[in-house]
């Protein structure tokens, strides 16, 4: 799979032709066919709750959702499937591990680079005076350097270290392993914010000394929204969680009290089977027609780096906000000076149906970190299916909009 050309995906149909989507960072989109199959499989033909009865219906429903696990087990090098805990989405994932293992006077560390989905739980048990946080500073050019991370750490008292495997600001992969194993050494488990960086970028628990990993379905695994989750490494001790939420779980059902096995004693409640089931169609097209998420990864880098040169060349004023050149995902922000990142992707939207994404993404801190900080940047986000030639268009769109905004 080539930068020049998407692998082979859906058929555009009218809306699709009308509009190049760059905002994938946020949710994946066209979907491959195979997705569209499995959730329409599972309404039309299965339609039953796992584990909530015992005739054939209920139990192809709880295959699907066994499928889905040992989709999301096999691609991030997990043994067990049980260990692959599903919610709605990574920010689910993500305060199920900050909440659950955290513990009145604990200390945790965290960085600059990160999600809403990771500052918010954690400043939260900090302002209520049940945590103390030390947030690391990242490089102005959006990467983290795993000594600040060792550093930050107070022996015996650190119970977590959370860190993202790829910004969603500006697209650089962190050093996950390098601080992993750092994070070992010091018998600190290590939660990763992976919701960008699945997909994309070859994650493996066990080699990567990875504790706990939250996952998006909706992104770079190409399934629907309402799927994502967390996923604990084979030798992570799940005793040490608590549950977010408890209730029916279709097992012990003689007891008032939660399951004390994975994955039931975390999810309560009706799974999002239909969800799950293009999850797993979606993982198995990553495996297939698309090549493997290196594959990918190239793909959506190659991308990334065309419309960054082109924009450099063409866009007077253009920055890119952080690395340019480094290791990243297909993620890049960017601003135009004289131009509010609003009115860029206001303008390209209505003009040229060139969708990405204005703002601050829900990362403050990283934006403060790159210097974009109040005005926030325009993000586009590619995917396994955008193509150079939209990339092309997408800068010629850009090159137009900046000659008309300018005197």
């Amino acid at each position: 799979m080539g930068s020049s050309c998407g692998p082979t995906g859906p058929e555009p149909g009218a809306a699709a032709e009308r509009v190049i989507y760059l905002d994938n960072a946020a949710t994946s989109w066209p979907k491959p066919p195979e997705v569209l199959a499995a959730v329409q499989h599972y309404l039309l033909e299965v339609g039953a709750n796992p584990g909530r009865a015992g005739h054939f219906r209920a139990a192809e429903a709880g295959r699907l959702v066994f499928r889905a696990r040992r989709a999301v087990a096999d691609l991030l090098g997990l043994h067990n499937p049980m260990r692959v805990v599903f919610g709605a989405n990574a920010t689910w994932g993500l305060n199920q591990a900050i909440a659950g293992l955290l513990r009145d006077g604990d200390h945790a560390v965290t960085t600059t680079l990160e999600h809403n989905s990771v500052l918010r739980p954690l400043h939260r048990l900090q302002e209520e005076g049940r945590i103390t946080l030390t947030v690391v500073r990242a490089a102005g050019d959006g990467y983290l350097d795993p000594d600040e991370v060792r550093r930050a750490v107070q022996p015996g008292r650190t119970a977590l270290v959370a860190v993202t495997a790829a910004s969603n600001v500006c697209g650089t992969i962190q050093p996950v392993a390098e601080i992993a194993a750092r994070c070992r050494t010091l018998g600190v488990p290590l939660l990763v914010d992976a919701a960008q960086a699945a997909g994309a970028v070859d994650l493996d628990l066990a080699r990567d000394g990875i504790d706990l990993l939250a996952f998006a379905g909706h992104k770079g695994l190409l399934g629907p929204t309402g799927t994502g989750g967390l996923v604990l490494a084979d030798d992570f001790d799940a005793a040490r969680l608590r549950p977010l939420t408890v209730g029916g779980t279709g097992s012990r059902s003689d007891s008032v009290r939660q399951p004390d096995f994975l994955p039931d004693v975390l999810e309560s409640g009706t799974l999002n089977v239909a969800g799950l089931a293009g999850l797993a169609a979606g993982i198995d097209w990553l495996h297939g027609p698309g090549g493997g998420p290196e594959a990918v990864g190239r793909h959506e880098l190659g991308l990334r780096r065309r419309f960054i040169d082109q924009a450099t060349a063409r866009v007077e004023g253009f920055q890119v906000a952080g690395n340019p050149a480094g290791p990243a995902v297909g993620v890049v922000s960017f601003t135009v000076e004289g131009l509010s990142p609003s009115d860029l992707g206001q303008g390209l939207a209505r003009e040229f149906g060139v969708l990405g994404r204005q703002g601050l993404h829900c990362a403050p801190l990283a934006h403060e970190t790159l210097g974009t900080f109040p005005v926030g940047t325009l993000r586009f986000g590619f995917g396994p299916f955008n193509t150079a030639g939209q990339v092309d268009l997408a800068v010629a769109a850009l090159a137009e909009i900046c000659r008309q905004e300018r005197p």
